[in-house]
């Protein structure tokens, strides 16, 4: 037998080279089925399939998902087109939404994506609309020191009074 050994075999693979093993002692279908807590039709499956194409049809086969729809390339700009902000795409206010970002990408690129989705590719590309990549040029660092440390704890005990 050919079975391969290690961490690269999975579980499912491995079921079937056990489901193999035991047709081969002579336990029936519906024992084997019962042993291994699957149908006796993906039994019968198994075993068909290794009459047909011998044992390498029980070997696990990577799952081709669909290709991309955006070249890694292209990808990787997204962030640079989403630092323009949305005003420069027609956005009122500089919001970014996942599906504002949407519009950008068909804008962009051509390619159209569900909001959803759109928030995983952000994330994918290390963009998130939540952290903003420049400060604001107002911030005054020392009046947010002082409340941070001044005013902030003075609130804190007058909320503990209360409760």
């Amino acid at each position: 037998m050919s079975r391969r050994r290690g961490p690269a075999l999975d579980w499912k693979e491995a079921r079937r080279w056990r489901a193999l093993e035991l047709k081969r002692e002579g336990w029936t279908y519906l024992e084997i089925a019962e042993a291994l807590s699957v149908t006796k039709g993906a039994i019968s499956r198994w075993m068909s399939a290794v009459q047909s194409g011998g044992e390498q049809a029980l070997r696990a086969r990577p799952r081709k998902g669909a290709a991309p729809k955006l070249t890694p390339r292209q990808a990787a700009l997204i962030p640079q087109c989403l630092s323009h902000g949305a005003e420069a795409y027609g956005f009122r206010g500089e919001l970014w939404t996942c599906a504002r970002a949407a519009a950008v990408i068909r804008e962009e690129f051509g390619v159209t994506y569900h909001k959803a989705h759109v928030s995983r590719l952000l994330k994918m590309v290390g963009w998130t609309p939540q952290l903003p990549i420049e400060r604001a040029s107002q911030r005054d660092e020392e009046a947010i020191e002082h409340w941070r440390v001044e005013v902030w704890p003075l609130l804190k005990k007058r909320r503990a009074k209360r409760a």
